[in-house]
């Protein structure tokens, strides 16, 4: 493991580490991480959360909420106050990943290909790219990481955000993100729906408005939500001081 020199020279100084990562909800998965890092950090107590978590804590105040992340992928989750409640979600970019930039992505890609897309755009996002099926192709089902590489064409809608065609497509993703992953849990009219992650956050009035046409009240929305987080752990190591 390389261990970049200015980490190494205070690593010993750390006494705890808090980690959030999507997938880190398996003991399994969530030991190699904390082993790795305590080989750099010896004197460290680590903690493995789920991204979940961190989307909770960053945007719900210690207070009942539903928490969305909106980014490259999507997920959900209830947060009663004090505890993460995990649905049935988050199923991957395969399966789900409603209203996220993979999904965005892959929408965008097929839509091309079939040449769905208006001419206007098409041309726009050949010169923007420049793929061609073989080349999409080869990074969706070759590659590592295809979800990164769908996610990334997603920058594609921030430009053209005022586009009829755009508009509707991220329409009618966002309003499938929450007809799946927020409507169907049981108060959701209830407690307020708080959203992080760089769609949500860029493309937040037309979150607003898919989410008002289901009677839901958004909360807070945060592209990134490290300085909440942050936030959140300074304020509970201050109680318990």
């Amino acid at each position: 493991m390389r261990v970049i020199p200015e980490v190494q020279q205070y690593a010993k100084e750390v006494h705890c580490i808090e980690f959030f990562g999507a997938g880190c909800s398996h003991p399994t998965r969530n030991k190699i991480i904390s082993d790795g890092l305590q080989i750099v950090f010896p004197n460290a107590a680590i903690n493995i959360h789920h991204d979940l978590d961190a989307a909770a804590y960053a945007t719900c105040n210690d207070k009942p909420g539903i928490a969305c992340i909106l980014g490259t992928g999507s997920n959900s989750c209830y947060f009663d106050g004090t505890k993460v409640h995990e649905l049935n979600h988050g199923l991957g970019y395969i399966l789900g990943d409603e209203g996220s930039g993979s999904f965005f992505g892959r929408k965008l890609l097929a839509y091309y290909l079939y040449k769905v897309m208006p001419d206007d755009l098409r041309t726009q996002f050949f010169e923007t790219y420049k793929v061609t099926k073989e080349s999409i192709m080869q990074q969706v089902y070759y590659q590592p990481n295809a979800n990164v590489y769908l996610a990334s064409f997603s920058r594609f809608l921030s430009v053209n955000t005022n586009h009829t065609f755009i508009t509707n497509l991220v329409s009618r993703g966002l309003g499938e993100f929450m007809d799946v992953n927020v409507c169907n849990i049981e108060n959701y009219k209830n407690v307020p729906v708080h959203f992080i992650g760089s769609i949500a956050y860029h493309f937040q009035n037309i979150l607003k408005q898919e989410a008002a046409k289901r009677s839901i009240t958004v909360g807070n929305i945060i592209a990134k939500p490290i300085e909440s987080l942050t936030q959140y752990f300074l304020e509970k190591e201050n109680l318990q001081k």
